[in-house]
């Protein structure tokens, strides 16, 4: 799957001697002419072999890979929304407040779309307690009962943890799908997902950073 295809096509303009029908020809891209698939950020643009070029373009049609993002992507934000629902009455610091807020934010309507476009496939939504121990990032219930229990700095600290771990996790299930799957929105949805959690992580490193 890719965002966007350049495809670059030579043409030469093919005029019949001195006849008087000089009739532009439409272009027209050749089996021949080279398909440049742009590279992910830090990657080198790669030129796509006709066979490629033919299945790199998303498409409307969802597939396994699509539908089992989509709803473990529903238990994992889920799971971090339950988090950040803790920081208001638990957490010490405002910049930790606020990043939580801003996950509520976030994850509850790309939550909303999830489900949305799973009915429209005709595919089941995952109940709220869903198992989802084997998805990357995930809390165990231990960590998240102890979670529960923390107050003040030691909640921060906690909270950063996992929550970095966390949308690591988000990250690297977003590029799975990005290889494997085949439905444009979803494509998208793991995008934005990867591009919103990485700045995210960022923050959060600064505040742990930050004594």
């Amino acid at each position: 799957m890719r965002a966007a295809l350049v495809v670059v096509v030579t043409l030469a303009a093919a005029l019949s001697g001195c006849s008087s029908d000089t009739t532009p020809q439409a272009p027209r891209a050749g089996s021949s002419a080279p398909v440049i698939a742009p590279g992910r950020p830090g990657e080198q643009a790669r030129t796509l072999s006709p066979g490629e070029a033919a299945t790199a373009v998303p498409s409307a049609t969802a597939n396994a890979a699509d539908v089992k993002y989509v709803q473990d992507m529903i238990l994992h934000h889920r799971q971090a929304v339950d988090m950040a629902l803790l920081a208001p009455n638990r957490a010490e610091s405002a910049r930790l407040k606020g990043l939580a807020d801003r996950i509520q934010d976030v994850q509850g309507p790309e939550i909303q779309y999830m489900t949305t476009w799973l009915r429209e496939q005709e595919q089941t939504v995952p109940d709220h307690h869903g198992r989802h121990q084997s998805m990357p990032g995930m809390a165990t219930p231990e960590q998240i009962e102890a979670l529960r229990a923390a107050q003040g700095k030691e909640f921060d600290r906690m909270f950063l943890q996992l929550m970095i771990n966390h949308h690591l996790g988000a990250i690297e299930m977003s590029k799975q799908v990005l290889t494997g799957g085949a439905h444009i929105k979803i494509e998208e949805l793991a995008t934005d997902v990867s591009v919103e959690q990485a700045a995210e992580i960022r923050r959060m490193q600064e505040m742990q950073a930050t004594p």
